[in-house]
């Protein structure tokens, strides 16, 4: 019964899982397919984003399986289950999930390292026309063991970073590295995989600051606010024209007896010439978007539009105020810098916390809150993807716009979006700690009642202050907390997060509605980029 009661409860959570990992992976497709080139697609590039990115986001949808597991343990009462009494069948489930970490972990390591790189420098190489397809192997290749030697590099760190200090303080060298190599085979490689995995999420967390936090202002008030009339944009865009022309006409007045233009006048003129070409395609857009059955079918939905736009700025506003009181709490109750800011126990009540606890033991009903939130954000970073473009310091690399994404713009894209979604997790723990450390587990606390010291059992909640051997923490904490210098980065990260958040908010709030083809035409477009659109 016990081995019938643990095969239907994990059977649950994994077919679960299988589902998400079946939707994730035409969610990647359809998205990826998208933005990719028309013109410059290449099945290399697509088939690396696609995959990248929905390894990220299995990686993810884990969580909630892991915790599933874990909850599922323990009766509400905090006692274990009839099946998972005995710590070796506990042990079993939890390596389990473990092992499903470590081949997601490794496939992400795989990607960012390796495989990315190498395709991306490989496309990089085929823009020469003057190079063959064994040079552009070569030349790929040799810049991507740099990122081999970084990759090498992280997981010897954090494999021989001594996590506790050696017992024998006064011991020889010889015995010092061998008790490092000791803790090394005891902990399975987790603390290498993990210090490599928790380097990238810093990266992830410049992103999300970057770009989440923006695109969690910008996009809904963009749906609330809606685009300009398209009939208003055509008028102005003929003034326009006509004005350039007008201008282009004075000066070329000047030459007509035969004088030549001076030099001033001919960089004027040739200024207006391509102002002039810019207009032109932006009419021509314009004329295109006015008789497209799309415009007409969003001017019908923007009530639908404005709703979502409601929504989607609720749900920023719980986010932002749910993280605050998050990082409140562990600035007045933590346990300090040097623990990372762990708290023990419930000090503030967090609502997002509340909500998945509430749900948890209804399972999937936080699965689908999870895959919302990590949903909600690969959308707000988009949307500050495409708003502010890809960036190096104060030099524009990429652009990013559906059906006209270079190859090398979309696997750029896709790392980025990888790096954002492996911070999620961490978001998500600093949103909901007690849920994402325990569950919904429970524990019975042993308590002596005077005056006769009758012993009494407690209920309670399992946190950071419970034993050990009473609540199971998931493999998912383990992998992201096991030093306490991330946490603490993470921590002054969420500050900052909710600080360019607010900042984005008061901007987005005072600029104008956008243009009905926002970010279509610019000055620096090739005429192929022209022809794809139009085609």
């Amino acid at each position: 019964m016990a081995d019938q009661s643990l095969l239907s409860e994990s059977a649950l959570g994994w077919s679960i899982f299988a589902l998400v990992f079946l939707v994730i992976l035409s969610f990647c497709w359809v998205y990826i397919r998208k933005y990719q080139s028309r013109q410059e697609s290449e099945v290399i590039s697509t088939i690396t984003a696609i995959c990248a990115l929905a390894i990220a986001l299995i990686t993810s949808a884990l969580l909630p399986v892991d915790i599933f597991l874990v909850s599922y343990m323990k009766h509400p009462n905090g006692t274990y289950k009839e099946w998972a009494e005995n710590n070796e069948t506990r042990g079993q489930i939890e390596d389990t999930v473990l092992y499903a970490y470590y081949s997601l972990y490794s496939l992400l390591l795989f990607c960012v390292f390796l495989w990315i790189p190498f395709v991306y420098f490989y496309y990089e190489e085929k823009d020469d026309d003057n190079i063959n397809k064994c040079s552009q192997v070569k030349n790929a290749l040799k810049y991507t063991i740099g990122f081999i030697i970084v990759c090498a590099a992280l997981l010897l760190i954090g494999a021989f970073v001594p996590l506790e200090a050696p017992p024998n303080q006064n011991g020889t060298q010889w015995e010092k590295m061998q008790y490092l190599f000791e803790e090394l085979g005891n902990n399975h490689g987790v603390p290498a995989l993990s210090f490599s995995i928790s380097s990238l999420t810093l990266i992830g967390m410049l992103a999300v600051i970057t770009y989440t936090a923006y695109g969690m202002s910008v996009l809904p008030l963009n749906l609330i606010k809606g685009t300009r009339s398209v009939v208003y944009e055509r008028l102005e865009n003929t003034e326009d024209i006509e004005e350039v022309e007008h201008q282009m006409e004075n000066i070329k007045a000047k030459c007509e007896d035969g004088r030549p233009l001076s030099s001033r006048d001919r960089r004027n003129l040739q200024e207006f010439e391509d102002k002039l070409q810019v207009l032109q395609r932006r009419g021509r857009h314009l004329e295109i978007a006015e008789s497209h059955c799309c415009t007409k079918v969003g001017s019908a939905l923007r009530p639908l539009k404005i709703l979502l736009g409601i929504f989607f700025i609720l749900f920023a506003l719980l986010f932002v105020v749910a993280l605050f009181i998050s990082n409140l709490d562990k600035a007045l109750h933590s346990a300090g810098i040097s623990s990372g800011f762990m708290v023990f126990g419930t000090n503030l009540t967090n609502p997002l916390n509340e909500l998945l606890l509430t749900l948890q033991p209804v399972f999937p009903l936080d699965y689908v809150l999870i895959t919302v939130i990590t949903m909600y954000f690969v959308f707000t970073s988009m949307a500050g993807i495409r708003n502010l473009g890809i960036w190096f310091f104060w030099i524009r690399l990429y652009k990013i716009r559906p059906k006209r994404t270079r190859p090398q713009a979309l696997l750029f894209l896709c790392m980025i979006l990888l790096l954002i979604v492996l911070h999620t997790s961490f978001m998500i723990y600093s949103l909901a700690p007690q849920y994402v450390m325990y569950g919904s587990q429970n524990y019975l606390l042993q308590s002596p009642m005077p005056p006769e010291n009758n012993t009494t059992w407690t209920t309670k909640t399992c946190d950071a202050d419970a034993p050990q051997d009473e609540c199971t923490v998931t493999r998912s904490y383990l992998f992201l907390h096991k030093f306490w210098f991330f946490s603490t980065i993470y921590y002054f990260g969420n500050w900052v997060f909710i600080g360019v958040f607010l900042i984005g908010l008061v901007v987005s709030c005072c600029k104008g509605k956008k243009s009905v083809i926002e970010g279509e035409v610019e000055a620096d477009d090739s005429d192929m980029s022209e022809d794809e659109y139009v085609h």
